[in-house]
């Protein structure tokens, strides 16, 4: 994709309605009854939660490359990922209410891992066409 970090930011109210979408195709996908394999609600969701940092990442630093903020949410994903193997008793009594599943989740995954990475190319790819379009 030539010219993928050239292009203008999106604005702020552009940002918020992408990761308010975002966030609600994650919830719909992980507990609408929608009757989807599980796999899909399981790595989907994980997907479109990578996805959502990325919008958020890219907009807070709306002057770096596509590319770079595709990176830096990959690396924080990464991180909050290996972060699960972490323990302590009120980040684990964390863990089990909703807010501590759908921000951090449970359980260390590999494969968690590689469904974000999918999920923050696929938003780059998205993004970069955004901002095209708004060029």
């Amino acid at each position: 994709m030539p010219g993928i970090g050239a292009l203008l930011p999106r604005s702020i109210g552009v940002s918020l309605l992408i990761v308010a979408a975002t966030i609600l195709a994650g919830l719909a996908i992980r507990f609408a009854p929608l009757g989807l394999p599980q796999m899909l609600v399981k790595y989907g969701g994980s997907m479109l939660w990578a996805m959502m940092i990325y919008w958020i990442v890219s907009a807070l630093l709306p002057a770096v490359s596509l590319s770079l903020a595709g990176l830096v949410t990959g690396a924080v994903a990464a991180a909050i990922e290996f972060f699960k193997l972490y323990h302590s008793p009120w980040l684990d009594a964390f863990r089990l209410t909703l807010p501590g599943v759908l921000l951090i989740g449970r359980f260390f995954s590999y494969w968690d891992i590689l469904a974000y990475w999918f999920g923050i190319l696929a938003a780059v790819v998205l993004d970069w066409r955004i901002r095209r379009r708004a060029a």
